[in-house]
């Protein structure tokens, strides 16, 4: 086995920590909007979702299809889903032809929400300073990096 040169284990060469640095530095710049909102960051992942879906939603907007979508599993998702019901956010409803699948849709007050989510993201853009187009190919470059580690696991 070959010995790696000292600096492919240093941290500030580890992607991996840039990715979990940068993920966590970003949560916390969404924490004062998402305050406002009453929702946490994983709650809003699952807003964003929904928000999609009611424009163009897939033939099952399902917790299954949610998980898929989020590359969240159904134990993570419904406490989540849980807490969203109960702040009257999101309905989950029992398929009636196969009661393992629950079917999700926007309450009213979780459609209301989507409107307000739109300023308070247009400020938080601009407060930061953040180069759109450096944040458009960082993107497209994390997309691929995504399909290209997924299937590692």
């Amino acid at each position: 086995m070959t010995d790696l040169p000292n600096e492919s284990l240093a941290l500030d060469s580890q992607l991996c920590f840039k990715l979990y640095a940068a993920s966590r530095a970003m949560t916390r710049a969404y924490k004062p909007m998402l305050d406002q909102l009453g929702l946490t960051y994983p709650q809003y992942l699952v807003m964003l979702v929904l928000w999609e879906w009611q424009d163009a939603a897939p033939p099952q907007p399902t917790v299954k299809a949610l998980g898929e979508r989020l590359l969240l599993d159904s134990g993570t998702l419904t406490p989540l889903l849980k807490r969203l019901e109960q702040l009257a956010l999101v309905r989950r409803q029992r398929s009636a032809s196969d009661e393992r699948e629950v079917h999700l849709s926007l309450a009213e007050a979780g459609r209301r929400l989507r409107d307000r989510v739109q300023p308070l993201k247009a400020r938080l853009l601009c407060d930061s300073g953040v180069d759109l187009s450096q944040a458009d190919a960082l993107r497209h470059g994390l997309d691929q990096l995504l399909r290209q580690i997924k299937d590692l696991s």
